[in-house]
């Protein structure tokens, strides 16, 4: 059996778990930062790496973001790329289309999902 949904989304980068709420509470901090929601996407040398699908306010500097995560957490939890996008596009409920934003961030920064199993 394989457990699909939120509960499979901890990040594991060179050995380290990364749980993604914890990362998006502290980007949603930023005052740049309308909304946020951190994936993990497939690296050659870690494994997963840490990153941010972020709604910006404004025009937003991705290393003031970094930055901004690595003066409050650890910098392992730190995302690694920021990719904006116009709207998370939450439900009504909340909820957010995990799969969807992870294509479009791997789109964006040329890395290759792998296949579904």
């Amino acid at each position: 059996m394989k457990l699909l949904g939120r509960g499979s989304v901890c990040i594991n980068t060179g050995g380290e778990k990364v749980f993604p709420e914890e990362v998006e509470e502290i980007i949603k901090l930023h005052p740049g930062v309308a909304d946020a929601v951190v994936i993990g996407l497939p690296d050659e040398r870690f494994g997963e790496t840490v990153v941010a699908v972020v709604e910006p306010v404004a025009t937003l500097d991705p290393d003031a973001v970094i930055a901004h995560v690595k003066s409050r957490l650890a910098h392992y939890k730190a995302p690694r790329r920021v990719v904006e996008v116009t709207t998370i596009g939450r439900a009504a409920s909340g909820k957010v289309d995990y799969q969807r934003l992870k294509t479009e961030a791997a789109a964006a920064l040329g890395i290759t999902l792998p296949s579904p199993a």
